[in-house]
C-alpha cells in the first residue's frame, strides 16, 4: 500500500452542511474501496490565486491516506464527475514527506489539546 495526500477545492457557493457531506462522500468512496484514512482536514473557505469557473474563492479539504494505486484512479474519477469539485491535486509521498506529514499531525493534535 502506497501513502496518498489528496487536496481538493470545493465551490464556494455551498453551505457549510453541503460541504462537510461532499468530503464525507469522498471519504465513504475510500473507504469502500479498502483505504485507510490517515488524517482529513477541512482549510475552511480560501481565496483563490486565480479565478477558476467564474470563481474567486473556494472550501480546501486534505485527505491522506493509504491505499492501492487503482483506488486513486477511482476517487479521481469521482472528482472529475462531481461538480462541487473545481480542483484536485493528489499526491504520492515519499517516506520523507510520509514522516513530515506524521510529524505535522502529532503538531496539530498536541495544538488542538492545548
Amino acid at each position: 500500500m502506497n501513502q496518498y495526500e489528496t487536496v481538493f477545492i470545493l465551490t464556494p457557493v455551498l453551505s457549510d452542511e453541503q460541504m462537510k457531506e461532499a468530503v464525507a462522500k469522498f471519504k465513504k468512496l475510500l473507504t469502500d474501496n479498502g483505504a485507510e484514512i490517515l488524517n482529513e482536514e477541512a482549510w475552511g473557505l480560501k481565496k483563490l490565486a486565480y479565478n477558476i469557473q467564474k470563481k474567486s474563492s473556494g472550501f480546501y479539504a486534505l485527505l491522506e491516506f493509504k491505499a492501492e494505486p487503482t483506488v486513486v484512479n477511482t476517487l479521481e474519477t469521482a472528482f472529475r464527475r462531481d461538480e462541487k469539485v473545481i480542483r484536485f491535486i493528489t499526491v504520492k509521498q515519499d517516506k520523507y514527506s510520509a514522516a513530515y506529514a506524521e510529524k505535522r499531525r502529532a503538531k496539530w493534535a498536541s495544538k488542538k489539546e492545548a
